[in-house]
């Protein structure tokens, strides 16, 4: 198929729309307003439901419903979108429900602004919602690699029956960049579970997420436990470069991963030698890479970058193991470095201990 020069927002819901989602749920917010505009001038001609909902919380209730029905199902927001809908979250992973869940972050916190930031990593990995539960979380670093992560999100979240994040950031949703699609639309897989009314013949299937019996409850963790370690073991996605010579290891997602490729190549002309680690997975995050990397004798730091003050980097010091110092380079409110003063920052750490 040909090159198409698209917005990462409308690019994503294309994508979607072509992995076979066929309801759309979610509440305008910037900057991710252009992939409900997209879905609610596109769905209904493809056989699909847009509906803009009265908020992000009956957005997400609505994705509870139509995922229990068994459909592909999208909703959409931005961080305090987001953050409205963690209920919703923690009920759809309790109940084991397929969904894919995208958020374009925007800084905080608070409503902050609307410029692109990182800064939602902890409440994405770590379970933004109630309970112990996790949501597979993909971060693309292209509009190319976004429309490719959208087809597998959804994938990955009926192969587990579960919730799926794809977290971009304002950058990422609001730029322009030449995308090719699959040639042939996906459809989703029979699911047995799914309810489908009951008209006093056959099986009730039911699906909830309380469980008032203790044992019954344990053993509802467990089960999602269980999944999420074959999850570990089967999902996690990254790149790494110049690791085989690099003194310093970067580690970044997103858009600052594509500011660390540039950064290893003006290191190169100093005669540093840099390399980078980049997360595709997010949970499951490449821990056992970035372990490897610090056994190397070559590398003696790594250098975390995010925009946010802080998050990932913790990932990154567990994996480490305290067998090499674990610096973090951050930018906040917005404010996205350049190469050259991203690696003025790292020149500078280079000699710390």
């Amino acid at each position: 198929m040909p090159k198409l020069l698209m917005k990462g927002n409308e690019a994503i819901a294309e994508a979607a729309i072509q992995a076979g989602c066929k309801c759309y749920f979610g509440y305008p917010i910037t900057p991710q307003s252009e992939l409900p505009e997209y879905m609610a001038k596109h769905m209904p001609k493809r056989g699909g439901v847009f509906l803009q909902a009265e908020s992000e919380v009956s957005a997400i209730n609505m994705v509870y419903g139509a995922a229990g029905a068994g459909v592909r199902v999208m909703t959409s927001s931005s961080s305090p979108g987001i953050s409205l809908k963690q209920e919703g979250l923690s009920y759809i992973a309790g109940a084991q429900l397929p969904c894919v869940v995208v958020n374009m972050v925007r800084g905080g916190p608070g409503l902050g602004g609307i410029q692109p930031a990182q800064s939602d990593y902890f409440q994405a990995v770590k379970g933004g919602g109630h309970g112990d539960y996790k949501l597979i979380t993909l971060a693309p670093a292209s509009v190319q690699e976004a429309v490719d992560l959208t087809r597998l999100a959804f994938e990955l979240a009926d192969k587990y029956r579960n919730p799926v994040m794809i977290l971009g950031d304002g950058m990422l949703g609001q730029m322009m960049e030449p995308v090719e699609f699959h040639d042939q639309e996906s459809a989703a897989p029979d699911k047995p579970w799914r309810v489908r009314g009951y008209n006093g013949e056959g099986e009730r299937r039911i699906i909830n997420s309380l469980y008032l019996e203790p044992d019954a409850l344990e053993e509802l963790n467990h089960e999602l436990w269980r999944k999420y370690e074959r999850c570990e073991k089967e999902e996690v996605r990254y790149e790494a470069e110049g690791l085989e010579d690099a003194e310093l290891v970067l580690v970044a997602y997103g858009i600052p991963a594509r500011i660390a490729q540039s950064v290893i190549a003006l290191a190169a002309e100093q005669g540093v030698k840099l390399g980078l680690i980049r997360p595709i997975t997010l949970w499951p995050f490449p821990s056992d890479a970035i372990r490897e990397a610090a056994k190397r004798e070559n590398v003696k730091k790594f250098v975390a970058f995010e925009l946010s003050m802080g998050q990932m980097v913790e990932d990154v010091r567990l994996a480490v193991e305290g067998r090499k110092p674990v610096d973090f380079v951050g930018r906040v409110g917005g404010v996205v470095p350049g190469p050259q003063d991203l690696l003025d920052e790292i020149l500078a750490l280079r000699g710390k201990a």
